[in-house]
This record gives structure tokens, C-alpha cells and sequence, in this order.
């Protein structure tokens, strides 16, 4: 998920970077956007997955990852 956002924002010229680590969280920010993700052991189910990536919508448009 985290290297499907950094193609995308590769691609549209963003910066996508990790910022600092929470305490149960990363947070990445998409060219000033702050994005947390949760550390999870194993995957990371499907429907957080859309939560993230609708989160970037704001800077990558409408439906990116589809």
C-alpha cells in the first residue's frame, strides 16, 4: 500500500515522505498532507486500505488506485 501511494505520487510530481512515528501509527505526508497509517502485524484488510488511499484523494484525484 505505503509503495502503491509513493508510485502515484511519483508519477503526479509529489512529495510523499515519512514524517515521524507515532506511537501506534507512521505518519507520511503527501506533499504537506498528513497521512497516518497504522502498524499492524500481517496485511492490512481492504477496507482500511480504501480508508488511506481516499485520504490522498485530496492530492492525487478522485478514485487513484482504482
Amino acid at each position: 500500500m505505503i509503495r502503491k501511494i509513493a508510485r502515484a505520487a511519483a508519477r503526479e510530481g509529489l512529495d510523499w515522505r515519512l514524517d515521524r512515528e507515532g506511537g501506534k501509527h507512521s505518519i507520511y505526508k503527501l506533499d504537506g498532507l498528513s497521512i497516518p497509517i497504522g502498524r499492524h502485524k500481517g496485511e492490512i484488510g481492504a477496507r482500511y486500505a480504501e480508508m488511506i488511499y481516499r485520504e490522498c484523494e485530496v492530492k492525487l484525484g478522485k478514485g487513484w488506485w482504482r
